[in-house]
């Protein structure tokens, strides 16, 4: 059986390992980092702990939209530290045989974010590999900021 913690983006759930996840905050006002890149909302203060808030929505391509104190923040550990995630709401925990995931590589040419898929009755379930996701948000991001080679620019 996997286990996962589910989040809420629009009406799309996405999963990330349980062993991830540190614990669920109430939306805190977040500190804005001048010249941050796009997936950084700012810095949130966790217990005397700064931590970067990343934003999910823009990880996964979604519309933005305005922080509401209804939403949560996920602490997670990722292979960069500890970070938060703004998410619309929080499902839970929950548990999904082997055999109702398919893996990544069966869905997308090269698996760029995506470990899995779990199929339920009602709709889909995307499992995040966290790592790959913030390892690739943040090489788009350096990839804009970095200054163009001797000679061409």
């Amino acid at each position: 059986m996997n286990r996962l913690f589910t989040v809420r983006l629009d009406h799309q759930r996405y999963a990330l390992r349980l062993q991830d996840v540190e614990r669920v905050v109430r939306m805190v006002e977040i500190t804005a980092l001048p010249e941050a890149p796009s997936a950084v909302l700012g810095l949130i203060n966790v217990q005397g702990r700064v931590l970067s808030v990343i934003d999910l929505r823009g990880c996964f391509n979604l519309p933005p939209r305005e922080i509401d104190p209804e939403d949560v923040l996920v602490i997670v550990h990722t292979a960069g530290g500890m970070v938060a995630l703004a998410a619309d709401a929080v499902e839970g925990v929950s548990e999904w045989p082997e055999q109702a995931t398919v893996p990544g590589e069966e869905i997308l040419p090269a698996p760029v974010h995506l470990e899995g898929v779990v199929k339920l009755a009602d709709g889909l379930v995307l499992i995040c590999d966290l790592d790959r996701l913030l390892a690739r948000r943040q090489a788009a991001t350096v990839g804009k900021m970095s200054p163009p080679p001797e000679g061409e620019g």
